[in-house]
């Protein structure tokens, strides 16, 4: 059967901060942790379906609320990143799970003027992590998990052209931006290495999220909106099965710096075993080049220890 979300070892005391944990994997994700003791923050965009997801969780799991909170977070709006960092409570952030993100949209720019799906799916948890590092470092055994997609592999990142100025295809923009999601990871094992953090990412397959429908929905393309629901239904995994690779890589033991879990059948469904990678995200030229854009972009520097 392998790993399931039974074998989450106890995180009392662990403070966890989830992005999109309004819906879908996020919300799976905040709630298991939850359930196993954590103090958890759902980071969620829309602090309406936020609410109503927190409360769904401590409607389940009525011995998490005093340790259920929701903040506000938006990945596309540099302030708000940094709002959120600036009135988070805590001095230490034990897990950092980099969920959010936005697929295959019609074009469009974040509040900073950024290709939206790479702003948000990259920078914004770019920014995100670098400004909690501190804390993370703060902790005994911190990591950080960032979600890409078995997607990646349809587009390495432009180095020319992140911002997608010279052209613009919404399946390619996806897959650059996950692409960035594991050369963010890539490099963060790299600088990291020496010091207690692990940088890992997962990947769900095909799950049956609100993230496929949202692109078509914003353009009223209904038929297709059908289809894909269609899809999701018959042959999509449920969102508990597709969080497994993330908790996994949040949580069980042995998980090594750098590495990306995913489902075991052909990266599509089952439980969570080693996933197959594009080389190009194991580019240390690449992942040092995009790192240094980010910053510029950003406006972070990390404080790496030396």
């Amino acid at each position: 059967m392998g790993w399931t979300a039974r074998n989450i070892p106890d995180q009392s005391g662990r403070t966890v901060v989830v992005t999109g944990a309004n819906s879908g994997l996020g919300f799976v994700t905040a709630r298991e942790l939850a359930r196993r003791g954590a103090r958890t923050v759902l980071a969620c965009r829309d602090e309406e379906r936020g609410s109503r997801a927190r409360d769904e969780l401590v409607a389940e799991l009525p011995e998490a609320g005093p340790r259920t909170e929701l903040r506000r977070l938006d990945l596309g709006d540099l302030a708000s990143v940094r709002a959120f960092v600036k009135e988070l409570p805590d001095e230490r952030v034990d897990l950092l799970i980099n969920n959010a993100g936005v697929m295959a949209l019609p074009y469009g720019r974040t509040a900073d003027g950024f290709e939206r799906q790479f702003g948000i799916n990259h920078l914004g948890h770019f920014a995100l992590t670098g400004l909690l590092l501190d804390r993370l470092l703060a902790a005994p055994a911190p990591r950080v998990v960032t979600v890409s997609s078995g997607m990646h592999a349809l587009a390495n990142i432009d180095i020319a052209d992140l911002n997608s100025e010279h052209s613009y295809r919404r399946w390619v923009a996806y897959a650059r931006s996950k692409t960035a999601n594991l050369l963010f990871t890539h490099e963060l094992a790299r600088l990291l290495a020496g010091t207690p953090l692990v940088a890992a990412a997962a990947h769900p397959g095909y799950a049956a999220t609100n993230l496929q429908t949202a692109g078509v929905r914003m353009e009223g393309r209904k038929t297709v909106e059908k289809v894909i629901a269609l899809g999701n239904r018959v042959v999509a995994q449920s969102a508990e099965a597709g969080a497994l690779p993330t908790l996994y890589a949040a949580t069980a033991r042995g998980v090594a710096p750098d590495s990306f879990t995913g489902p075991r059948m052909l990266g599509w469904r089952g439980a969570p075993a080693p996933s197959w990678r594009a080389p190009w995200t194991l580019s240390d030229v690449a992942a040092e080049r995009l790192w240094a854009a980010s910053e510029q972009l950003t406006g972070v520097t990390y404080g790496v220890p030396s």
